[in-house]
């Protein structure tokens, strides 16, 4: 029987899937570097409102972890395409509420409570998303294409980045600052409405996993428990391998974007354009990644990739300061690349480190937590950073630590 019209199917419902809700959430960090500064926390100077808009940033990732809580327990109970219909529902509804939110000029500080608010529920929804997205591919596949088929899911965020960079670059190029500012950053939010109608539809039609159908329910009546005292290892590395590639993927998408318009004075439309571009090669990369380390092994593919990063990151910001649009784009470019040959083979690498019965919460709970310490933390680090030392050098030697971390846990984890 011929099942490469079902994986196709499952492909583009786990790559859409993840496309949309990485849309609603990176439309807002690219908002949170360029304008949520100004529209929220209008009373200080630019860079404090940026370590302002940075700190709702991470509230997005500080609640991942409930969401990997709740939705990883429900996941390995209820089945993964049962959570996947509700966080794509939940993370809809609240971007399109950030999109009707009034600004601190309408309602004061409340405006700013109920931002922070509507970002924890977002990033809990996100943090229930990844790893069913990332199982319904792996789970239905063949075991020698775990790396391909989990990279799908892995595209998404690239995509929606791209989407998202792209819909932000098309507002700014075709309104006025004045009018960005009054309600055009709106938009690029209360589009993701019609994005989740479609995805909600896509994923509806698709089956449950048959890994999942033959794991014994009744047996397993407790699955965070068992994975906190069976599998706390695997847990730890699959949460510190994460951590170079996240606080990577913040530097370029959100660090970088603020960095080029506040101290070099850049248009906002040159970072957005630059950041598009990049996603789009970066999403191509993340196939090839995942494909890639289904011939050489997870741990060769990302150990060079990381390795290379660490030199790669001493030449970003002598590229920035030179001011020169190409060598904004070629950052970008570069960056998300190196991003992609780490990302595309960490899904099958992070699932492969758990049973299938925990596998769900594992998955879920490694990636979460991660992104709180690393993704998470790091724009809010690389500010404070920044504004106290004035150097770059600062944020460079940060991203390196990471990259340490990284390699650390690949070196400890068991071959696969």
């Amino acid at each position: 029987m011929n099942h490469a019209p079902d994986m196709k199917r499952l492909a583009f419902a786990s790559v859409v899937g993840t496309t949309l809700e990485y849309y609603d959430f990176a439309v807002y960090n690219t908002l949170a570097a360029l304008v949520f500064n100004q529209v929220f926390f209008p009373t200080v100077d630019p860079l404090s409102g940026a370590l302002l808009a940075f700190a709702t940033f991470w509230v997005g990732y500080l609640s991942r972890p409930v969401g990997g809580l709740l939705f990883g327990h429900l996941g390995d109970r209820r089945g993964r395409r049962f959570v996947l219909v509700i966080t794509l529902l939940i993370m809809g509804f609240t971007t399109l509420a950030i999109g009707l939110l009034p600004t601190y000029a309408q309602i004061g500080v409340f405006a700013p409570v109920l931002l922070v608010a509507l970002r924890f529920v977002q990033g809990m929804a996100l943090g229930g998303e990844w790893a069913g997205a990332v199982l319904l591919t792996m789970e239905h596949g063949s075991e020698r294409e775990r790396g391909r088929n989990a990279s799908f899911a892995q595209m998404g965020p690239a995509i929606g980045v791209l989407l998202a960079t792209a819909s932000v670059a098309l507002t700014t190029w075709l309104l006025t600052s004045e009018e960005l500012l009054a309600w055009g950053w709106r938009l690029p939010l209360l589009a993701s409405a019609l994005l989740v109608a479609f995805g909600l539809w896509v994923r509806r039609s698709v089956p449950e996993t048959p890994q999942f159908h033959q794991v014994d329910q009744t047996s397993h009546r407790a699955p965070l428990r068992e994975l906190l005292r069976d599998h706390w290892r695997g847990l730890a590395i699959a949460g510190a391998v994460r951590v170079g590639p996240d606080v990577l993927y913040s530097l370029l998408s959100v660090f970088v974007l603020a960095y080029l318009t506040t101290v070099l004075g850049l248009s906002r439309t040159v970072g957005t354009t630059s950041l598009a571009i990049g996603a789009g090669v970066c999403a191509g990369m993340i196939y090839v990644a995942g494909k890639l380390s289904d011939r050489l092994g997870r741990r060769m593919v990302y150990g060079v990739a990381t390795l290379t990063t660490m030199a790669w990151l001493w030449l970003l910001f002598p590229l920035l300061d030179s001011r020169a649009e190409w060598a904004v784009v070629l950052v970008f470019v570069s960056g998300l690349t190196l991003h992609a040959f780490m990302y595309g083979p960490q899904a099958a690498f992070i699932a492969e480190q758990f049973p299938t019965h925990v596998r769900y919460a594992g998955a879920s709970l490694a990636y979460t937590f991660a992104g709180v310490f690393a993704g998470g933390l790091a724009p809010l680090a690389f500010t404070a950073l920044f504004k106290a030392y004035r150097t770059t050098t600062v944020v460079v030697l940060y991203t390196s630590v990471a990259m340490v971390v990284t390699l650390i846990a690949l070196q400890l984890a068991r071959k696969r």
